[in-house]
């Protein structure tokens, strides 16, 4: 699914501005009239959100940018969203940004600060989605590993040694060195300390 930026904002001469701006820039951008419309469209997308920007205008009606944000956060969308506001609202948008907002930026702005903001949302909103991917990849990984496997693999991360690892689950050292191969190829790794640090991570194990 490609990049996508999302205006919303219930000004339409603002709206068709922006569309022309990132339109112009190269980017995918859709807009919204208000809170309400957007979030009927991302209500739909979960659990695919794909990779995308929200340019939100802090003071809409009837729906306000802080109502839609606080909505679209209760939905699980990670989406970078990037706040638009007037001089009054500067409070407000910090406020938003200390819980969860990724910026804003205080009307009237220039072009390119714009632009080069929303790049730097987009960049990381492919970092979320890529950690994800690398995240799911590793989970089957891990459903694939066989129990003793994966009793193996608890030891590996822990540093243990073949002579030690065979000791402690009363096996052949050969036979780990088997296992071990197998783990390797399954997790996609070349050591022991590479498979520790994947998972660690991500989290798991």
């Amino acid at each position: 699914m490609s990049a996508q930026i999302h205006v919303v904002d219930d000004d339409p001469d603002f709206r068709d501005a922006l569309c022309w701006l990132f339109d112009s820039r190269g980017h995918q951008v859709s807009a919204w009239e208000g809170g309400d419309v957007f979030l009927a469209m991302a209500q739909a997308r979960p659990p695919l959100w794909g990779h995308a920007v929200v340019l939100l205008d802090i003071r809409m009606a009837p729906m306000s940018g802080l109502a839609t944000f606080e909505k679209l956060k209760a939905l699980g969308c990670p989406w970078p969203v990037l706040f638009l506001t007037g001089h009054g609202d500067v409070s407000m948008a910090v406020t938003a940004v200390k819980n969860g907002a990724w910026d804003f930026l205080e009307k009237p702005f220039q072009n390119n600060v714009l632009v080069d903001k929303v790049e730097q949302a987009l960049a990381a909103a492919q970092s979320l989605v890529d950690a994800s991917a690398d995240q799911q990849r590793l989970r089957q990984a891990l459903a694939s590993l066989s129990p003793r496997e994966l009793e193996v693999l608890d030891e590996l991360i822990l540093g243990h040694y073949n002579k030690t690892i065979a000791d402690h689950l009363g096996i052949t050292q050969r036979t780990v060195e088997f296992h071990r191969a197998n783990i390797f190829e399954k997790m996609a790794v070349d050591s022991a300390v590479e498979l520790a640090h994947k998972l660690g991570r991500h989290g798991l194990r």
